[in-house]
């Protein structure tokens, strides 16, 4: 069998983000912030050029995680393992479901970039079972806006979300989608990596004495978003260590698989989040992809993510 290209990047070498730049007490400075913002996506910025091999499935579990958030942003109960079902599970011309359909919003976010012109925002609304109407046909050009300012990217990310709050308080899940693509453009990189959904509800829009949570708008909004980066990049940085040492073990053990399709199984473990059991290839039978996971299982290469005796789900 071929045997697929080793990680790029050495695990005990991977970027993380510098105690000093994940702040312990509050932060009341607009300043001191945005320079911890600044510092905790050097870092991350520099994981992302380094373009490791399994980059993809790093994206989709932090996909997964934001997918989560919005989730439950709707009033809805789906976990990761939910989530993962309603993807890996459908079949052909099946429907996602709600939950899934923002999951496959997220993929998409991970997979690839695109231009937000009105046909992808109507597909995102779709997604996100957001009502068209005549305001969010503005949102291109509101984002065009935006992006010709002379913004740092935290702050151009927080325009969008504040924005797109102010005339349409339902899409708020579309607005921290958008916000991750417009971090992408302000550091160009080549995709968005999914980021600020997952820390909606997380400290740093906590206000002080649990006197509710920052919105956007508000005057510590901005201040909010930057250290939802940093919590965020820290996060985002652990799970690439985590992933860098799952993808080592994959590569050490890759030589002693046999099957034919070995290769292409190996490849989409460091795409996506998660592979079907039942994979089937052109060079991969459903027995024998069986058989491939059972023996990546047996080397401690791959995870069952599912956690269930019947149909089984495998990742890193």
């Amino acid at each position: 069998m071929p045997k697929p290209d080793s990680p790029t990047v050495r695990p005990d070498r991977m970027p993380a983000v510098p105690a000093w730049a994940a702040p312990r007490d509050t932060v009341s400075s607009d300043t001191d912030a945005a320079f911890l913002a600044g510092a905790a996506l050097n870092t991350l910025d520099n994981l992302v050029r380094m373009q490791p091999d399994w980059a993809g499935v790093w994206r989709q579990r932090l996909a997964l995680k934001c997918a989560v958030s919005a989730v439950r942003l709707t009033g809805r109960s789906e976990d990761e393992a939910a989530l993962r079902d309603a993807w890996v599970l459908c079949g052909s011309g099946d429907e996602l479901g709600p939950a899934g359909c923002i999951f496959a919003a997220y993929k998409r976010l991970a997979a690839r970039p695109a231009p937000i012109d009105t046909k992808m925002l109507r597909e995102l609304a779709d997604l996100f079972a957001i009502r068209w109407s005549d305001e969010l046909a503005t949102v291109p050009a509101m984002i065009d806006d935006v992006m010709q300012a002379s913004r740092m990217a935290p702050f151009a990310a927080a325009a969008i979300v504040t924005q797109l709050w102010a005339i349409r308080p339902d899409a708020e899940a579309l607005a921290w989608w958008l916000a991750d693509w417009a971090l992408a453009q302000r550091l160009r990189w080549d995709r968005p990596v999914p980021l600020l959904m997952a820390q909606r509800a997380s400290t740093a829009f906590r206000l002080e004495a649990g006197r509710g949570r920052v919105r956007p708008g508000e005057p510590r909004f901005e201040q909010a978003v930057c250290l939802a980066l940093v919590q965020a990049s820290v996060e985002a940085c652990r799970l690439a260590a985590e992933l860098a040492r799952r993808a080592d073990r994959l590569a050490v053990v890759a030589p002693k698989l046999r099957a034919k399709g070995a290769g292409e199984a190996i490849r989409l473990l460091l795409d996506e989040d998660a592979v079907s059991g039942a994979l089937r290839t052109a060079k991969l039978s459903r027995w024998a992809s069986r058989r491939l996971f059972e023996r990546l299982i047996e080397f401690d290469a791959v995870r069952e993510l599912s956690g269930r005796s019947t149909f089984r789900i495998y990742g890193l």
